[in-house]
């Protein structure tokens, strides 16, 4: 058996590679991201000492990607990083690029609310578009749609706060979520990638508490001795907040003076969700398929605490840290 996993340049694909490094040999495992100059040259070296192969696979280019993905039985296929119908498109290239190279089972990583109605957040519609496209594919499938992840609360509203005289804006209000930790996310990836999912299941990854973000910032400016202040906000204002600090409205707009990596018709859309309770799915999917029980927000808060003892500005400067 081979697997494949795509996107190991990234923090999900990357933690499954890992990941999978500790379960099965390296000659069992084809690595992919759409650049590999993205990847450290000392991780390359690494991964092919370990018998590892590795390629490039650029969503965009199908051929690429059948050839990318030979040899291999299943893959872990990690969404995206734009929005809209190029990013639908791109993830057809990949399915159709798997099945042609010969997979036999895809994990697709999805989003929370995807297969519910009431659910708007911007980047939905993609994922929707994506899982029918899979599951009239005829191959064998899981879907794994998860929650918000733990870390942009943790990283990037800090951020935010920082360089906002420690004000955390949000339109989020008094709602509660069961945010998921990326380690966390990563494993059952893995367990999918493995096989130890159901036939065609799909599964929503959800973590292991409800939460505010309003408790979340109590608990970092407790941690941190930094009077981080909540502030509420409705979705026009938190729009013009983000305008304000140059962060673009949509992925393919200009992020050179963004301190995020994420647009702001994504971010309003997943606040108010959050306000209104959409993100408050209770799961037992981690322990079911991992054995362990999902990380809570206190469990990573030593590990993000750089972020406010470093007073960090900008994602784009986590490499320093991480």
């Amino acid at each position: 058996m081979r697997y494949v996993v795509t996107g190991v340049d990234g923090q999900l694909g990357g933690r499954v590679a890992e990941n999978m490094l500790h379960e099965v040999s390296g000659e069992q495992l084809i690595f992919t991201c759409p650049d590999l100059k993205r990847l450290p040259k000392e991780k390359v070296q690494a991964w092919k000492k370990q018998g590892v192969t590795i390629r490039e696979a650029n969503y965009d280019n199908k051929e690429q990607m059948t050839e990318a993905f030979r040899g291999g039985d299943r893959i872990f296929l990690v969404s995206s990083i734009i929005n809209g119908p190029k990013r639908v498109q791109q993830h057809k290239n990949a399915i159709d690029a798997a099945i042609a190279a010969g997979v036999k089972h895809i994990t697709y990583t999805s989003f929370l609310g995807a297969n519910r109605e009431e659910y708007n957040q911007y980047v939905l519609p993609d994922h929707t578009a994506t899982e029918k496209y899979l599951r009239e594919s005829g191959v064998d499938y899981n879907i794994m749609r998860n929650n918000l992840y733990m870390e942009n609360y943790l990283i990037n509203s800090v951020i935010l706060a920082n360089i906002s005289d420690n004000k955390w804006i949000t339109p989020a209000g008094d709602g509660k979520a069961t945010f998921v930790a990326k380690d966390d996310s990563g494993r059952v990836a893995t367990a999918l990638l493995l096989g130890k999912g159901e036939h065609n299941k799909d599964y929503d990854v959800t973590g292991g508490e409800l939460i505010s973000e309003g408790e979340i910032c109590a608990m970092i400016a407790e941690a941190s001795g930094i009077n981080y202040e909540y502030v509420p906000v409705n979705p026009d204002e938190f729009f013009k907040y983000l305008d304000s600090i140059h962060v673009p409205r949509t992925t393919d707009g200009d992020y050179s003076q963004s301190p995020v990596p994420f647009c702001g018709n994504d971010m309003v859309t997943n606040e108010f969700s959050i306000r209104d309770g959409l993100m408050a799915i209770e799961t037992d999917t981690i322990e079911k398929l991992t054995g362990r029980k999902p990380l809570r927000v206190r469990d990573l808060i030593d590990k993000y605490s750089f972020v406010w003892k470093e007073r960090v500005s900008s994602y784009w400067d986590l490499g320093k840290y991480l």
